[in-house]
């Protein structure tokens, strides 16, 4: 990293996350807005909130973004990196054209983006590139001047990425009871997806048999294992699992499913589990439930012990990640040579999301990508 931090020719940093509701009135207005367009009637989404009710209504994630934005804030400060960093969500306050408009009204020009997602996938990426391209639309057609929009690259093998992760797997296997630590399993979660996304997940040269999307977390799965295994002096088996599945039963998804995980590994004989949520960058409402209700109480039933690892979250070194990213990206930006911070062995990912890449289910415009009609 060069010892001047220049975000030139970048004016802003925006953190685009997926939102949530923090009362118990938001809970159904939230879901609409996630389901926009499906017609799923009002009841089903008074079912689907009883995973908001149990927490009092409210997501974790608004309160875990706005610590990523003090300790990003603050570590930019800290290096001399002088950028302003906003916030807009896609499917609750603040909202992404909101968020947009204020920084149009700022004046910013050229701004970075910066997607609480790690992985390729259509929901991980494409589809907040599509929000950004309908809130541009949005101030286009208001007359407002239209900042150009770049998002940061992939940030899954990233050190500032993996190395938090694997302290808390280090420390969640310290967690359990010795006389079944040196043989726990790692599952290593992340959200289920439908194959055939799965499949068309990243460039169109790495399409098929899961695609970029677990090709991705195969990887980190395997960084982190490694790094608890130097840690620890233990090589603990693991594997790829998944959560949170949401679609219709006749459709395949991404399998197999944490409980079920936990069930065969029980019966398999194996004295306890770590669940490793490497999928998800901070510990919102899929990880509260999916893992530490649902999944945690299923291992219960089966007197398995299991702990949960913590998520990346506001951790230091992330934010670092991040500061690396925005310098990285305006060097390239600039036309300067760059190399970029990757670990294992996939390298870094692309800058630009080239055309075919995670495509969408119909063809919808999509900003900050080699397809973006606000170039």
């Amino acid at each position: 990293m060069p010892d001047v931090l220049d975000a030139t020719p970048y004016d802003a940093l925006l953190l685009l996350s997926f939102g949530g509701p923090e009362g118990p009135d938001d809970v159904v207005p939230f879901l609409e807005n996630v389901t926009r367009g499906r017609g799923i009637p009002k009841e089903r989404l008074k079912e689907v909130g009883q995973h908001y009710f149990l927490f009092g209504g409210v997501s974790p994630i608004n309160d875990q973004n706005r610590a990523l934005l003090e300790v990003l804030r603050k570590d930019f400060a800290g290096h001399g990196l002088d950028l302003p960093v906003y916030w807009g969500n896609r499917n609750w306050a603040p909202y992404l054209t909101d968020t947009l408009r204020e920084m149009a009204a700022d004046g910013r020009r050229r701004v970075l983006v910066l997607a609480t997602s790690a992985y390729a996938s259509y929901s991980g990426c494409r589809q907040y590139r599509e929000n950004l391209a309908d809130a541009l639309a949005t101030l286009e057609a208001e007359g407002l001047a239209v900042p150009r929009v770049d998002k940061l690259r992939h940030y899954f093998n990233h050190p500032g990425f993996v190395e938090p992760m694997a302290d808390g797997v280090v420390a969640s296997l310290a967690e359990l009871p010795e006389d079944v630590r040196e043989g726990a399993h790692i599952a290593f979660t992340t959200h289920s997806i439908p194959t055939a996304s799965a499949d068309t997940s990243g460039p169109a040269e790495e399409h098929g048999d899961g695609g970029a999307y677990v090709r991705q977390h195969l990887e980190v799965a395997r960084l982190v294992a490694d790094a608890v295994r130097e840690r620890t002096g233990t090589e603990h088996p693991w594997q790829l699992v998944y959560q949170s599945r949401s679609g219709a039963p006749h459709i395949p998804w991404l399998e197999p499913d944490i409980c079920d995980h936990l069930e065969e590994r029980h019966a398999a004989g194996v004295p306890a589990v770590v669940m490793a949520p490497i999928g998800f960058v901070s510990d919102h409402m899929e990880v509260l439930y999916d893992l530490d209700t649902e999944a945690s109480a299923r291992a219960r039933e089966l007197g398995l012990p299991v702990r949960r690892s913590a998520t990346v979250g506001a951790d230091a070194r992330f934010a670092a990640a991040i500061r690396d990213l925005v310098v990285e990206r305006a060097a390239v930006e600039r036309g300067q040579d760059v190399t970029p911070c990757a670990l294992g062995a996939l390298g870094p990912s692309h800058q630009v999301c080239p055309v075919g890449c995670c495509p969408a289910r119909s063809p919808r415009p999509a900003a900050a990508g080699a397809d973006s009609p606000y170039a």
